[in-house]
């Protein structure tokens, strides 16, 4: 009879020992936060084999009360590159995570990247971020990594800082085989900057902020008065100019990056057999520069393409699409010659080229403070067209008064224009008399592109632009389209493609 005396004797004893301890109560308030060591923990390593990395964050509980952390987790799941273990427990999401009072517990992170792969596979900067849900609340660390055999200009720890690229007027020249990765703001002064066949150049963008610029978009390749861009692809190889997010679900997506700057007086800058993607804005080229386009491709910008801000510009065989501004814009004047080139502006309101000879600087309804210079633009052979009624826009300060002011001669062009010819009281009413000559008024029904579609800007087999363009020999013959492809010498097509059956 003694054993079971004893068993409830024991049994009573525990039961009243858990009740003489203190109940567990945890910190409910929605105010309560987490801290943690570090707000964007980063694998410092250029990964030059196929491999992991292994880092750790601490997550602390400041408070005298006990936390209870709903759920910590990598968003995107399985498809992460990083792996998680939350205080020895691994996966990508862990839930009801206890932390006691005035203590803290550690997460390790571990990234797997094969620079082998292509950059579709295993990006150059490999990103993520930890979510946290406390009490309602969700808080986040980023995460970050470099998973590619690439030069990381100037480092990987550049981010929206602005950095002078300078070698007392001679040349540096990116002829690495492996890739460019582009951090921060690269400002080119008393130095050409030289970019050689085949060269590729990935940008890192983002909102950043500094002194200079206040907040921004990040990514900006930028020349001085005595700085300049000499970019010398070839059809064979070309230069490409994109954002570093390559993945399927960014490779075409637009503003990622800032864009090319051309500054102030900048001269002897040459683009050739080039595409430039992805960005904010193409190519700007600024009061008194410089540039001289061929054979070159401006496309998906959240921004204009191309912009002239009383610049100077020749482009040749060059095609301009997915630019939710105008694919081409002219402020405040400028000199502008385009040969052979192809404006694209399908699915947004703006027109594919637009230009002005003046600037509003305050409200541009009342336009009281303004400056304003002369336009001079030539377009030989070209297509500018869209699916609105008007793809080119002409604003000139003097309506029409001052010509020397406002002086644009186009030839053999497709051009889609409807109320440019009655609005402005009929300022432009003989523009395919007087201003357009032997130009095709272009029309929403008439075949013209290959496939919209696809983004192929190519003739098609009925294209109302086939031999229709004129020869051009002078001052520079122009006897390729923008492949590399010969032009019929005596009847050429309009645009930057030469049909090819």
């Amino acid at each position: 009879m003694k054993y079971p005396v004893l068993f409830f004797a024991l049994i009573a004893t525990l039961f009243l020992g858990g009740a003489c301890q203190k109940e567990q109560s945890f910190l409910l308030s929605g105010d309560a936060r987490l801290e943690f060591s570090v707000d964007t923990l980063r694998f410092d390593t250029v990964f030059t084999a196929r491999g992991s990395a292994t880092r750790y964050l601490k997550v602390y509980n400041t408070y005298d009360q006990p936390l209870l952390v709903s759920n910590i987790a990598l968003p995107v799941g399985g498809s992460s590159f990083f792996r998680m273990n939350v205080d020895g427990i691994p996966g990508d999401m862990v839930e009801d995570i206890e932390i006691l009072p005035n203590d803290s517990i550690y997460i390790f992170l571990e990234v797997t990247v094969d620079p082998d792969q292509p950059p579709s596979v295993s990006p150059f900067v490999v990103e993520d971020r930890i979510t946290f849900t406390l009490n309602g609340n969700t808080q986040e660390v980023y995460l970050e990594a470099w998973g590619q055999n690439a030069n990381y200009l100037p480092s990987q720890f550049n981010k929206g800082v602005p950095v002078l690229l300078s070698c007392n007027l001679s040349e540096v020249v990116w002829d690495d085989p492996r890739p460019y990765v582009l951090f921060g703001e690269i400002f080119i002064d008393s130095c050409t900057l030289v970019i050689p066949a085949g060269t590729q150049i990935y940008v890192h963008g983002g909102i950043a902020r500094n002194e200079l610029f206040g907040a921004f978009n990040d990514g900006i390749l930028w020349t001085f008065e005595k700085g300049s861009l000499q970019i010398d692809g070839t059809a064979e190889k070309p230069v490409v100019i994109q954002g570093d997010r390559l993945e399927p679900a960014f490779s075409e997506e637009p503003g990622q990056w800032y864009g090319i700057r051309l500054g102030r007086g900048s001269k002897n800058n040459r683009i050739r057999y080039a595409s430039i993607k992805n960005s904010i804005y193409g190519l700007i080229v600024d009061s008194l520069a410089s540039v001289q386009l061929n054979n070159t491709r401006i496309y998906n910008t959240n921004g204009s393409g191309l912009i002239g801000y009383h610049g100077n510009i020749t482009a040749n065989n060059c095609l301009f699409y997915n630019n939710y501004s105008p694919s081409f814009q002219a402020i405040l004047g400028g000199t502008y010659q385009f040969n052979y080139c192809t404006f694209a502006s399908y699915g947004v309101d703006a027109s594919a080229v637009s230009m002005s000879n003046f600037r509003c600087y305050d409200n541009p309804l009342i336009c009281d403070q303004l400056a304003y210079r002369p336009l001079r633009a030539t377009f030989n052979n070209c297509i500018i067209f869209g699916s609105r009624k008007d793809e080119l826009t002409l604003l000139d300060i003097s309506g029409g008064q001052t010509p020397e002011l406002f002086q644009l001669r186009m030839e053999n062009c497709v051009v889609r224009v409807e109320e440019l010819l009655t609005e402005q009281d009929g300022l432009y009413k003989d523009f395919f008399d007087k201003i357009c000559l032997n130009c095709i008024p272009g029309k929403r029904e008439d075949p013209l592109f290959a496939d919209l579609n696809a983004d192929d800007y190519r003739l098609s087999e009925t294209s109302i632009a086939l031999e229709k363009a004129k020869p051009l020999t002078f001052p520079l013959r122009i006897g390729i389209d923008l492949e590399g492809n010969p032009r019929d010498p005596e009847k050429p097509d309009i645009g930057c493609f030469e049909y090819q059956p």
